[in-house]
């Protein structure tokens, strides 16, 4: 099988945008692929985090995995910091790394524009995060669009280690999912749905309780025309809530325009929210289950323990090309 990899960060809340575009492909990904996922929390400490809230979401993240469907007897699921050599293996890739290279950076422009001080690691997290694909041999990594430029930076960082000491390094290949990769805000749908939105109308939680939801999608944005059809040009708000409603309930989307034909927003709407709150209750009770269980605690020390193998065979393999420490 080959490898896959995903790190996702420990912050705010799992979107519905989150679980479509990733994690519900993850745990079909699963089933044809060696899978790794991470909660990279040493990437959450790139800007200051309340510790006890951390903790918590940490855990959280972990149970809204597996309630969500990845199995831990088929897919590898850890803590980053508890695999020490990511951060082994993220300085070495620093040590390769160009400043130049990093500052050009999208996400880093967007994230310190107008800041008076920003962490030497929100600068330098790149490195880390192409260790954290490196060390497990990964074949490929699945990200949004948001996350490609990162990826081809650790292509570009494992041809350039591979040139300099050997071929050591597995080179990843980038897949961008072709369906629901970027769920709009219900608000603005011409923006990604996004955890960071300061307008929490436009973003559902995969925890939120159906009123919450029926809430949010009794108020998403559309139009003034009434017919419900996909065209993303002109009918971006309409588009977003089909592919939604498609992408959760397996209903193709020209047989969703047939369902709603003639119906009108407000039946739609409540399709819509119909369709989420269905498909996201099991996923609600089964992380309930989950959070505060010692299963959780049995997955995650067996997943740290199978990470930690992998990670520092490659780590001493990477070491030995460099000539850091001693060779036996």
């Amino acid at each position: 099988m080959k490898t896959i990899f995903s790190g996702v960060q420990p912050t705010g809340t799992v979107t519905l945008g989150n679980y479509i575009g990733a994690i519900k492909q993850f745990t079909e990904l699963q089933n044809d692929f060696d899978c790794r996922f991470c909660i990279v929390d040493q990437h959450a400490i790139t800007v200051q985090q309340d510790p006890d809230e951390l903790s918590k979401t940490i855990r959280s993240l972990a149970a809204i995995y597996i309630a969500s469907g990845i199995d831990p007897e088929k897919s590898t699921l850890f803590i980053q910091s508890e695999v020490p050599a990511h951060a082994q293996a993220g300085w070495m890739m620093q040590c390769i790394s160009y400043i130049g290279e990093l500052e050009r950076m999208t996400q880093f422009k967007d994230k310190s524009e107008g800041k008076e001080g920003v962490s030497a690691a929100l600068l330098t997290y790149p490195p880390l995060m192409a260790a954290d694909i490196l060390i497990y041999n990964t074949h490929v990594v699945p990200v949004g669009e948001d996350q490609k430029q990162h990826v081809e930076l650790t292509r570009d960082l494992a041809e350039r280690f591979n040139k300099r000491y050997g071929n050591v390094l597995t080179i990843p290949e980038i897949r961008i999912p072709k369906v629901g990769a970027r769920i709009k805000s219900l608000q603005d749908p011409l923006k990604k749905m996004s955890k960071s939105d300061p307008n929490k109308k436009g973003t559902v939680a995969i925890l939120d309780t159906p009123k919450e939801i029926e809430k949010k999608v009794k108020s998403a944005v559309t139009d003034s025309d009434g017919i419900v059809k996909f065209d993303e040009t002109n009918k971006p708000g309409v588009s977003n809530l089909l592919t939604i409603e498609s992408a959760l309930s397996g209903i193709l989307i020209p047989d969703l325009e047939v369902k709603y034909e003639g119906l009108g927003y407000g039946a739609f709407k409540a399709g819509v929210a119909e369709a989420i709150i269905g498909h996201l209750t099991p996923i609600q009770e089964r992380y309930a289950d989950l959070l505060n269980s010692s299963e959780l605690d049995v997955h995650l020390d067996r997943g740290a323990e199978k990470a930690n193998k992998i990670a520092t065979a490659t780590l001493k393999k990477m070491e030995s090309a460099m000539g850091i420490g001693r060779r036996r």
